[in-house]
């Protein structure tokens, strides 16, 4: 794991209870995703402060559909910060982005998945991630790649998933 990427630089909020029900270590579970994902793919020069939000459906469903004009939950939603603005000095950290995550979709989803929901959680955190780098799966060779990193980065953290053929993309569209 990357020194760059310390907890402090990556901040947890969780707005859904059930949660903590449910994963009572996941703000550990997240920021270890987060900085691993960093220390083997980011740059680790940078110091890029990460926010991952821990909300219900609804709230994701609203923030899909603002931000992606898609009225409906999902899993995982990343939010670039996008380039560091001009003048900003560099000791200055400028985020990298937010992560956000909804509970009963992540829930069912690894179920139907067959999956400890812990390591689903931890996949999804990864997947935003590389997301915030600037990693995507639209294309095949794309999706190839993004597969390969994941796996990789759920290897260091002790995650075997097996083959990750079934894009969490496919599980949107679940009821």
């Amino acid at each position: 794991m990357d020194s760059d990427s310390s907890p402090s630089l990556i901040d947890v909020l969780v707005e859904c209870s059930h949660w903590h029900s449910a994963l009572p270590d996941l703000e550990s579970l997240a920021r270890r995703a987060v900085a691993t994902a960093l220390g083997l793919v980011g740059d680790p020069s940078t110091r890029r402060p990460v926010t991952v939000l821990l909300t219900d459906d609804e709230q994701i469903r609203e923030l899909n559909r603002t931000w992606r004009g898609k009225d409906s939950p999902t899993d995982v939603l990343s939010f670039p910060a996008g380039p560091r603005p001009p003048g900003l000095p560099e000791e200055e950290p400028w985020p990298l982005g937010d992560l956000a995550l909804a509970f009963a979709t992540t829930e069912r989803d690894a179920r139907a998945l067959g999956r400890p929901l812990a390591d689903h959680f931890t996949h999804l955190v990864v997947h935003g991630t590389l997301h915030l780098l600037g990693f995507d799966h639209e294309e095949p060779d794309e999706a190839e790649r993004m597969q390969a990193l994941e796996r990789q980065i759920l290897a260091a953290l002790g995650i075997e998933l097996g083959s990750l053929e079934e894009p969490i993309e496919a599980l949107e569209t679940a009821p």
